[in-house]
Parts: structure tokens; C-alpha cells; sequence
């Protein structure tokens, strides 16, 4: 090819071209751009459909996890296959690992089976359906608007996504079309061809700009069904776009938590070190996977004008497809059985790479991330975790409020404090949370489930404030030296002690703890309600026959209110846990 000033001269018709006239000329910058759009735009759609459809057993299905490693790759396979992103699969297994529900070795066998679960849309784009693409598009349509209120909308929606995502895909495949007669194009092709390592680094490149290995998969398909790239460079992009996914999923990580950042971290090491060995070992990875995929992945019909001065690779490629799904799989099942032994060593590293200790009670949110709003059943996994773990938190702040009764340390005052001011950040990120995720597009039962969320953590938030007052009035008393007598303090020890196991019944509710019969006909809040008021007359009249000063009276009074009033708010807890409907 000659270049000559800003033009360069076709080397068959000897006209002069420019790269950027032709790149427009062609429409394959809108072919781009909108294909590219509606790829993505699909892909959310079927997403979303196929969380409704799933529900609650999404995440019902996490909490199988157990020591099995096995089972967790298969666990994280599966989930990421519904909801059609790894990274919203390991922001929920994150949750998992701070909640102390599964280990952080455990959490690396779900990464790797989130690994395995993406390569579910390339053998998806890899099928030469088009030709349904507007048939999909529709009957879904159709579902939706004439049964909005069944479930058969929901089937609409589904039906809609694979639509829009195969229209992308065809859009794609015919803007590709034209510049097969480009040299300009072909020209840097061919410069791309001639290295796999960059290959590897653009593959990267695209899925850390694009923020969608999907759609970097589906462009690397369209290039090579037109023969546009041979089968080689396209695997090294495939190897690239896994590098680009755990890229991104680290920048992402970066403000979050240590827990996030070292599995994040992991999800790195696992895909940089696979693409490094399966690199070394190239040529026998390319064999294997002509071997287990029928036909010629370079087979070329309808080669084009250009062919045989750009190389033997231009021209459409029937069987192409299949091979570049069927290497994303391989290479992440192979990477799966290379690590799955290696988990616990995997995990060590991470903690000597990043090191550091999270407190449970550090001023700060572990389980929420703004990512996976977009999935509404992570997203409400999310807010559920850390409900439970202001509900533990709220356990230790009234605990360490009583403990204040006998005499006080200004650095016992100082962590409660602290504790406090996390009870109030939680309730506030909590219920923004909640709201952004209720202006989703999210079913009638979660919309329910996160209103229930909103009221429990407003509860909880609730139940700090008294333990807050508690602890003022507490310190007053011993600051001025006010005593009560023994009786005083043995009936508060009652109220108190009453509370706090009502208090106990309800956050192991909120964890999901069986409740165990209980042989009180009344509610507990009733039997606290009817408590303080005992204790109050009883106090009255102590006052009444000049036992204790008008000044203790007062100060023991507002005592037992605050702690009816943390009853009060505890029974509201219980009560959303028995029947939350």
C-alpha cells in the first residue's frame, strides 16, 4: 500500500482513499456504535427478565455454598450465566465472605465458576440466528403489552432481550461487510495480526473501555465470521478480553473494601496467569480446540476482491464462530481445574499483597455497591447483609450501653460512639440504597421486600438513639453520684435483662435463625410494655414513702423509658420477621 500526503492509494484501482472518508463511507462507524448499543442494551434486558424469572432462588442458591469447591464453581457458573455479568456475581460473594458466611477460598471456587459462567454468552453469539431476531422482538413485545400482569410478560422479556440482542448483532455483521474492500482497514488488520501479544493487550484494552467482555466477544466474532482476522489473533483477543474483565473489576474494587479489593485482586490472578500459560503453550491450545470443534475454522467461502494480496484469512467463515466460543470455554474450564487445588494458597497471597484488617465495626458500608442496582436480586442480597449486620451491631451497642451501669471509662464512651455513628451512616446508605433500587425496574415482591428492609433498618436506627440517651443518662448518674437503692437496681436489671433477650429473638430473626416456641401468651413487647409500668408505680410509691428523692425518682424514670421504648421498637422488628407481607 503507498501512502502519498493525508491519502493512500488503493494498490488494486490505484484510486486515492482516506482512512477516516472510508471508515464513514462505509456506515461502520453508526453500525458500530448503534450494533454495539443494542448488543448491550439486549443482554440488560435478558438479563433483568431472567433475575424476575429466577427470583429469591438466585440467592438461595449462594447459601449452598459450602466446602465443596466443586460445588461453588458449579454454583458461580450458574448464577453468572443468569445474570450475565461476573462482576455482579463477585460483588455478591464479597457480601458473603464479610458476613463470615463462606471462607475467602470458598469465595475464589464461586470466581472461578463466575469464570466459566460469562463464556455462556459467547455460545450463545456464536449461533447464526438472526434471521429471529425481529420474530423475538415481536412476540415479546407482544407478551408484554397484552399480558402486563402475568407471568407470561415476564416470558415477553426474555423473549424481547434475545431480540434486541441478536438485532445488534446483525447490525454489527452488515456494517463489517463493506470493509472487507477497505485496504485501509485491512491494512491494520493485518498489523494487529502480526502480533499475538498485542492482540492480547487491545482484547484487554476493549473490554476495560467498553465495560463489557459480551460486547467485545460478540465484535471479535462479527471480525472473524467476515475474515477479517485469523482464528489465532482471535483467540488472543478472547485471552485479552478475560485480562480486560478482571481489570475492570479492580478499578471498580479500588474505593471499596479489603475484602473487595482481594478478591478482586484474585479474579486478576487467576485470568493473568492463565492467559500467561496458555500463551506458553499456544500452538497446543489452538490444536485442542480444532479438535473438539467440528469443521475448518479457517474455511473461507465468498472470499472478497482483496484476498489474495491481504492474506487467505479474508472471507466469510462458517465455522469460526463456534471455535472462538468454544476456546473462551476451554480456557476458563482448564483455568477452573489449574486453580481449583490452589484456592487457599491463592487466597494467602492476596492477604500478603493487600494487607490489613477490617474491624466489623469500622464507619463504614462492607456489602453495598452501586454496581448491581441493576440487579435487583443481588442488590437486595446486598441490603439484607448488611441489615443483619447493623442487627448484630445494634446487639453489642445495647449490651455495651447496660455495661455502663455499675461505673464508666471515657474509652468505653468514645467506642460507642463510634458504634453509634455507624448505626446512623447504615440506616441513611441503607435506605438510599433501597430507594435507587426501587426506581429499578424490580418485581412487586422485592419492591415489598425492600420497603421491609427500609422499615426494619429504621428500627434498628431507632433503638441506637435510645442507647444513646441510656448512655447520657447513665453517665449523669455517675458523674453526680446518684445511687438507687437495691431494689431500684435489681428491678431494672429485670426490664433490662427482658429486653435484651426480646432484643436477641429479633436479630437472630433478621439472621435467619429458627425461632424457638415460646410459653408466654402475650407478645414480648406487651410483657415489657406492662413491666415498666410496674416498676414506674413501684417506684412512685417508693417516692411517695420518701425511700428515694424526688431527683432519683425523675432520672430512674426516664431510665425505664428508654428502655420500654427500645422494647418498643424490638417488637416492630419482630413483628416484620414473623409476618413480612
Amino acid at each position: 500500500m503507498i501512502c502519498r500526503g493525508r491519502g493512500l492509494i488503493h494498490p488494486v484501482c490505484r484510486k486515492r482513499v482516506c482512512l477516516v472518508t472510508d471508515f464513514f463511507t462505509h456506515n461502520l462507524f453508526f453500525a458500530l456504535i448503534g450494533g454495539l448499543g443494542l448488543l448491550l442494551f439486549g443482554l440488560k434486558t435478558l438479563s433483568e427478565a431472567l433475575q424476575r424469572l429466577a427470583g429469591d432462588r438466585l440467592r438461595r442458591i449462594f447459601s449452598t455454598v459450602t466446602g465443596n469447591r466443586v460445588l461453588g464453581v458449579c454454583i458461580g457458573a450458574m448464577v453468572t450465566a443468569v445474570v450475565q455479568s461476573s462482576s455482579a456475581t463477585a460483588v455478591m460473594v464479597v457480601g458473603l465472605v464479610n458476613a463470615g458466611l463462606i471462607s475467602i477460598a470458598q469465595a475464589l471456587g464461586v470466581l472461578l465458576g463466575a469464570n466459566i459462567g460469562t463464556t455462556a454468552t459467547a455460545q450463545l453469539l456464536a449461533f447464526d440466528i438472526g434471521l429471529f431476531a425481529l420474530p423475538a422482538i415481536g412476540v415479546g413485545t407482544g407478551l408484554k403489552l397484552f399480558f402486563s400482569r402475568s407471568r407470561l410478560a415476564r416470558y415477553g422479556d426474555v423473549l424481547l432481550g434475545f431480540g434486541i440482542l441478536f438485532l445488534g448483532l446483525t447490525i454489527l455483521k452488515s456494517g463489517f461487510v463493506p470493509v472487507r474492500d477497505s485496504p485501509a482497514f485491512l491494512d491494520f488488520l493485518l498489523s494487529v495480526s502480526r502480533n499475538r501479544l498485542a492482540a492480547v493487550a487491545l482484547g484487554a484494552l476493549l473490554t476495560v473501555l467498553v465495560q463489557s467482555s459480551s460486547a467485545t466477544i460478540g465484535l471479535t466474532l462479527v471480525l472473524a465470521g467476515h475474515g477479517l482476522l485469523p482464528f489465532d489473533i482471535c483467540v488472543a483477543l478472547i485471552l485479552g478480553e478475560n485480562i480486560g474483565t478482571a481489570c475492570s473489576a479492580n478499578l471498580a474494587a479500588l474505593k471499596t473494601n479489603l475484602a473487595a479489593r482481594r478478591t478482586a485482586l484474585a479474579h486478576l490472578l487467576f485470568n493473568l496467569i492463565g492467559v500467561i500459560y496458555v500463551l506458553f503453550f499456544f500452538t497446543q491450545f489452538i490444536a485442542l480446540v480444532e479438535r473438539i470443534t467440528p469443521g475448518d475454522p479457517d474455511f473461507v467461502v465468498n472470499p472478497p476482491q482483496l484476498a489474495a494480496q491481504f492474506g487467505t484469512f479474508l472471507g466469510d467463515k462458517p465455522f469460526i464462530g463456534r471455535h472462538i466460543a468454544n476456546s473462551h470455554t476451554l480456557f476458563n474450564l482448564i483455568n477452573a481445574l489449574v486453580f481449583l487445588p490452589l484456592l487457599r494458597w491463592v487466597a494467602r497471597l492476596t492477604s500478603l499483597l493487600i494487607k490489613g484488617q477490617v474491624s466489623d465495626d469500622a464507619l463504614h458500608l462492607k456489602y453495598l455497591d452501586s454496581r448491581v442496582l441493576n440487579t435487583p436480586v443481588l442488590a437486595l442480597g446486598q441490603a439484607q447483609m448488611e441489615a443483619r449486620r447493623m442487627a448484630r451491631l445494634t446487639l453489642r451497642v445495647y449490651d455495651q450501653t447496660l455495661a455502663l451501669l455499675p461505673g464508666y471509662k471515657q474509652e468505653q464512651l468514645n467506642r460507642l460512639h463510634q458504634k453509634e455513628q455507624t448505626l446512623d451512616l447504615m440506616q441513611r446508605e441503607i435506605t438510599d440504597f433501597l430507594v435507587s433500587l426501587s426506581q429499578q425496574s424490580i418485581t412487586a415482591e422485592a419492591s415489598r421486600e425492600a420497603a421491609l428492609l427500609m422499615h426494619r433498618v429504621s428500627d434498628l436506627e431507632r433503638i441506637g438513639d435510645h442507647c444513646e440517651d441510656l448512655q447520657r443518662l447513665l453517665v449523669f448518674r455517675i458523674d453526680r453520684k446518684i445511687s438507687f437503692s437495691d431494689t431500684a437496681f435489681e428491678e431494672l436489671g429485670a426490664l433490662a435483662g427482658q429486653t435484651r433477650e426480646f432484643l436477641l429473638e429479633a436479630v437472630n430473626s433478621i439472621q435467619g435463625v429458627p425461632e424457638k416456641a415460646s410459653s408466654d401468651s402475650l407478645p414480648k413487647d406487651s410483657i415489657i410494655s406492662a413491666m415498666e409500668l410496674e416498676l414506674r408505680n413501684n417506684h412512685i410509691q417508693r417516692l411517695s414513702t420518701g425511700e428515694c428523692s424526688t431527683f432519683q425518682g425523675l432520672l430512674f424514670i426516664d431510665i425505664l423509658h428508654h428502655v420500654e421504648q427500645i422494647g418498643e421498637h424490638v417488637g416492630n422488628l419482630v413483628q416484620t420477621c414473623r409476618d413480612p407481607a
